[in-house]
């Protein structure tokens, strides 16, 4: 049996390890504060735990400021395995935190308690990021317990703040310790795929989200004539807003959407009672941008279409950008991390992977503006955010399976 199918066959032996791993950290709930928890400290202090016991070259901790976090700060983790070789290294970051479980009478379980049935796992966080860090994990621990010698330079990263900007995440990971991350290195992201497993994400969409402010005058409901109903400014609005898409219009096939998308969302309540007339309504749209647009152009056009709606009902429009991300330089689909993860991906599954460019933003985004080239890969059944959120055991030991090839000094 070759150094590698031993890997691999250990691999197959984890079923019952990616259960207790994915329980454990389920049941440490990582929230932040911005969605009504303490930080990640719990979550992270137990995954600490896992990586010091493969003996790394180095681990350290980084604690961001965050003055609403539990003991002030917001916990990072960076490790690294064989800092002796001067190769570059593959790097896998996943993050720490999840977001809320929102309505829990759409649960069948407890969120926060793993459910398996058969191949499928249930609760919180268990695609939405723990997939990606169980499929790391115990690919290092099979690497090192059979390969330790052909090992590449391995770096797991675990950040925290993903899901609310990474502000205290890796963002300020690259601010402050960015010397851990060359541009030769092979940086992976495993926060998004599909669930063949064979899109690889090199590029991402600028996002906008922009709050709209209508102010009329409110008034009784059996005399309308009183008063300038706010509600028309929003139904006229949201159908002028239609022309965005006739405005930006460019399409790249390199997209699973391939064009901008300008999609009406939120909206806040108004008065209380039916029998009043409104006099102010907000409401928001989600904007995703093709990289050839500036965000700035699109925000000056619909303000131009806001104005319009304006003269015309006699209101009073505000157009606010509440979050902005402008879009990253792409990562290219010839660069050595998207073409050995296509490699990887063909000699354990037998599948012909691709470049794709996605409308989501994920944390890869900070590394490519950093200037270091970093592909999002994994085997997704896509239920990030979603009651009842899952993953499958036979997709994490599959992408446990590419991680160990990649870590694996086979693509010289």
């Amino acid at each position: 049996m070759s150094e590698i199918d031993q890997v691999f066959k250990e691999i197959e032996t984890y079923r019952d390890e990616v259960i207790q791993l994915q329980k454990e950290l389920t049941s440490r709930v990582a929230l932040g504060p911005s969605n009504g928890g303490l930080g990640e400290h719990e979550k992270t202090t137990y995954i600490k735990r896992l990586l010091l016991d493969m003996n790394p070259s180095s681990l350290e901790e980084i604690k961001t400021p965050d003055e609403l976090a539990q003991d002030g700060y917001r916990p990072n983790l960076i490790a690294r395995w064989k800092d002796d070789k001067d190769e570059p290294r593959v790097w896998v970051l996943t993050h720490s935190d999840i977001v809320p479980p929102g309505d829990l009478s759409l649960w069948h379980t407890d969120p926060y308690q793993v459910e398996v049935q058969g191949d499928r796992i249930i609760g919180r966080g268990v695609e939405d990021n723990q997939h990606g860090f169980v499929s790391s994990y115990l690919a290092l621990k099979a690497v090192l317990k059979n390969n330790r010698a052909e090992m590449r330079p391995v770096g797991l990263s675990v950040v925290a703040d993903e899901e609310t900007g990474s502000r205290y995440g890796l963002q300020y990971v690259l601010e402050n310790y960015s010397q851990n991350f060359k541009k030769r290195d092979l940086i992976i992201v495993p926060d998004a795929g599909n669930e063949e497993g064979t899109m690889i994400e090199v590029a991402e969409k600028s996002m906008l989200w922009l709050k709209f402010i209508i102010i009329g005058k409110q008034c009784h409901g059996s005399t309308p004539g009183n008063g300038k109903n706010s509600l028309f400014g929003v139904a006229k609005l949201i159908i002028a807003l239609k022309n965005l898409e006739k405005r930006f219009v460019q399409k790249d096939d390199l997209f699973s959407v391939p064009a901008s998308t300008f999609a009406p969302t939120k909206i806040e309540a108004n008065v209380p009672n039916i029998n009043t007339i409104p006099g102010k309504d907000i409401f928001y749209m989600d904007c995703r941008i093709m990289p050839k647009y500036k965000v700035d152009e699109v925000i000056q056009t619909t303000r131009e279409i806001a104005i319009q709606i304006e003269k015309e009902l006699d209101l009073d429009i505000q157009v606010e950008a509440v979050h902005r991300e402008d879009a990253a330089p792409s990562t290219s689909p010839d660069s050595p991390v998207v073409t050995e993860l296509m490699t990887a991906i063909k000699v354990v599954t037998g599948k012909k992977a691709g470049a794709m460019g996605i409308g989501g933003g994920t944390v890869a985004a900070f590394f490519r503006k950093a200037g270091l080239p970093a592909a999002v890969w994994s085997t997704q059944q896509d239920t990030a955010h979603q009651p009842n959120e899952y993953c499958l055991i036979s997709d994490i030991l599959t992408d446990a399976k590419i991680f160990a090839w990649l870590f694996i000094n086979h693509v010289k």
